[in-house]
């Protein structure tokens, strides 16, 4: 190896353990819960990390079959919550290995490896 280069072996080493740190943080993400609301709790959606929907409760005061739509948007609104909610946890678990390999190889400019 030349002054100056990347240790190849190091690097492939730290892109093993980002590997399994990610296969890590994704079966943490689709195993946890995160809930949305609209109209101060009266709809709930919980969904997984991942941004799966696993459950909806709606307050039975909500529904009234006049208005429809004002129900319709609390369910769009508790849905937005919930996704926002999972992209805040997935940010939370997956951010540390974003910048990853890049700064463990110093740099190197390849696609996918940092600056």
């Amino acid at each position: 190896m030349q002054p100056g280069q990347p240790d190849m072996q190091m690097i492939l080493q730290q892109a093993q353990k980002m590997q399994q740190q990610l296969v890590a943080a994704q079966a943490e993400l689709a195993s946890a819960e995160v809930i949305g609301q609209a109209g101060n709790g009266l709809v709930q959606v919980t969904t997984t990390g991942a941004g799966e929907v696993r459950a909806v409760r709606i307050d039975p005061k909500v529904v009234d079959p006049e208005d429809v739509e004002t129900l319709q948007d609390l369910i769009v609104g508790a849905l937005q919550d919930a996704a926002r909610a999972a992209q805040e946890l997935q940010a939370e678990k997956m951010g540390p290995l974003a910048g990853g390999l890049g700064d463990a190889a110093g740099g190197l400019g390849l696609p996918g490896l940092g600056a």
